[in-house]
């Protein structure tokens, strides 16, 4: 919970202003893999429908980042699982259906809305499915892909990023499945960018 709020406080001090930084290992970024930096630049957030500061962060920022991404680098969500007890799993089977249905685009928003501002309250995947259905997805094909083999590899795959990345407190966001943005060291969402653009460039 501690890391939870420092985090939180990090990205409400994101709109204040900044000078160029040089980013160092250790105080604004940790390597989380032994590994080579991805061949391809891809930045990944971590996140739970179950986080108010994810919803912040999508509203505010997200759409921001993504359209001032270092030219040729991917975008991608992971969903966590160690926030809303037994439904934070079944949110990431939820994300993983909205991602192989090509409806996350859609369902991103109005979940989170449904959470955070309208008090919905889910106690199973029926009423996620409920949920998908008010937004136009065939209940049968939502039912098709709950316990399909692809959704089950990327819960699982999902899960593992997560315990690999060492995830433990959510916005978290990851440069090219290696570096893992220290969020409480940075003092504007401009050094955001920065060290996107920064850690994009390392391998």
């Amino acid at each position: 919970m501690k890391k939870l709020l420092i985090m939180a406080a990090a990205f409400l001090l994101l709109p204040l202003a900044a000078n160029a930084t040089e980013f160092k290992e250790g105080v604004n970024y940790k390597v989380i893999s032994d590994k080579p930096a991805s061949v391809t630049p891809v930045l990944t957030e971590y996140f739970s429908f179950y986080c108010p500061h994810c919803y912040h962060f999508a509203k505010t920022y997200l759409p921001q980042l993504k359209a001032n991404m270092p030219k040729g680098m991917t975008f991608k969500q992971v969903h966590v699982e160690f926030i809303g007890r037994q439904m934070g799993e079944v949110m990431s089977r939820a994300w993983a259906i909205a991602e192989l249905l090509n409806v996350s685009d859609k369902i991103e928003p109005t979940l989170f809305a449904a959470i955070h501002e309208k008090h919905q309250r889910f106690t199973s995947m029926e009423d996620v499915k409920q949920f998908f259905a008010s937004q136009g997805v065939d209940p049968k094909e939502f039912e098709a892909a709950a316990n399909s083999f692809m959704v089950n590899s990327m819960v699982a795959s999902m899960k593992r990023s997560t315990e690999n990345a060492k995830i433990d407190g959510v916005p978290g966001l990851v440069v090219n499945d290696k570096y893992l943005i220290d969020t409480p060291s940075l003092k504007s969402f401009d050094q955001l960018l920065e060290i996107v653009n920064y850690l994009s460039k390392l391998q």
